[in-house]
């Protein structure tokens, strides 16, 4: 599954392994994308401040490296590798606004692709992830974008018409349940009909030209290095990473799990010097191009070059994808960032709260939903700290046994 072809087939095997399915699970992937993804990155430049060209640099550069690195190493291991950009990183980013300068921010998000990078060259970005108490982690995020859940139930409240057809639409979505009908997309749809409707969208101009590619200042300081290069180092391995090779490997894939972290360090490092951030395995994305609904096995990577390619149209148009700020009205662009991270959401709340270390996964939350800076550091590096200190006083036996017994389950997915 994982042999490359000689040169002078594989042109024959890429046009024998096309099919319809996997034409449908990238038209699928590329919906989630731009429906899930987008109106989240919109939200947080708007939370940051970031000006047009920021925004519409940072759109292009996480854009367009994803799709290079997933078409490369798609075609390089005719496997379905889908590299996009790290979610919960753009989230934890988003409520760090006022704590740190941008210039900062991106300082920060150099130093973690560096750190992606040589956990991958080194080969012990598993065994260091196989460490970390998973659920406190996901305590600790959860407390970080609790923000954005609130954020959309104020904005739903203030603005019933436009951001609660939104919520109506996924809603609707999340019932339907059907893997080709995003329901954040049908959020944006519903949400747009009614800004439409109501003559809602603001006089400002769609920026149609070309993007706009500003390379930011940088600052590198210990507090951002400690509270933001460590964190997001964690979410993109911990979460992306593990999760989405994880599916592979569930499938049957013999995947290169040290090359694509790798790839996924250079990329995230080649993002920062535009003012981007973190690259990953895409989570989501993975179970969409390489579930059983993209067609057979070996021929699941079509799944995956078909919604790269199709991810380069958003890179091409960041500047008319940011400027869409000043369309919009704000209780929709809010309402849509917290739908698009409802998942995310629900998916760290019940990894925190699952079976094990639940009293330091709720000490994490608290204190992470808890905003301040010790000796200049915010609270969600704290709130770590917090969590494992609680697990060792309240449920010491638990965290050993979880540091002793799941550190080999976890190491599984270091090699094929």
């Amino acid at each position: 599954m994982s042999e490359t072809p000689s040169p002078s087939r594989r042109s024959v095997r890429l046009l024998r392994d096309f099919n319809a399915a996997a034409l449908a699970a990238g038209l699928t992937a590329f919906a989630w994308y731009t429906f899930g993804a987008v109106p989240l990155h919109l939200g947080v430049s708007d939370q940051l401040g970031l000006d047009l060209a920021e925004t519409s640099s940072w759109i292009f550069v996480v854009w367009i490296t994803g799709a290079i690195s997933s078409i490369a190493l798609s075609l390089r291991y005719t496997q379905p590798i889908p590299i996009t950009w790290s979610i919960p990183g753009l989230v934890y980013l988003g409520t760090l606004a006022g704590e740190f300068s941008f210039a900062e921010l991106v300082g920060a998000n150099v130093v973690a692709g560096v750190l992606i990078l040589v956990l991958g060259l080194l080969g012990i970005g598993g065994r260091i992830m196989a460490w970390l108490p998973l659920p406190i982690v996901m305590g600790m995020f959860a407390g970080s974008i609790l923000e954005y859940v609130v954020r959309l139930v104020d904005a739903t409240v203030d603005d019933v018409l436009v951001a609660g057809l939104a919520v109506v639409g996924y809603v609707a979505g999340r019932v339907i349940a059907n893997p080709h009908v995003p329901p954040v997309g049908l959020a944006a749809l519903f949400g747009a009909f009614a800004v439409f409707l109501g003559g809602r969208a603001e006089s400002a101009s769609v920026d149609w030209s070309l993007p706009i590619l500003q390379v930011p200042e940088f600052a590198f300081t210990p507090g951002a290095v400690i509270a933001v290069s460590l964190p997001l180092t964690v979410l993109a391995l911990g979460l992306g990473n593990v999760q989405g090779l994880g599916f592979l490997l569930a499938q049957g894939y013999r995947v290169p799990i040290d090359r694509i972290t790798i790839v996924v360090g250079i990329s995230s490092i080649a993002n920062s010097f535009l003012g981007g951030h973190q690259a990953t395995v895409a989570r989501t994305g993975v179970a969409i191009v390489a579930g059983r609904d993209a067609g057979p096995l070996a021929q699941r990577y079509w799944a995956n070059l078909v919604a790269a390619a199709l991810t380069v149209v958003i890179a091409v148009a960041a500047s008319a994808v940011a400027s869409l700020l000043g369309v919009l009205p704000a209780t929709f662009v809010l309402a849509l960032a917290g739908l698009a991270i409802l998942s995310a959401f629900q998916d760290a709340v019940g990894k925190a709260f699952g079976t094990e270390l639940r009293f330091g996964a709720l000490v994490a939350f608290a204190v992470a939903a808890t905003p301040f800076a010790l000796a200049n550091v915010t609270s969600d590096f704290w709130a770590i700290v917090a969590g494992v200190v609680a697990s060792l006083l309240v449920e010491r036996a638990e965290i050993v046994r979880y540091w002793r017994d799941g550190a080999e389950s976890r190491r599984g997915i270091e090699a094929p």
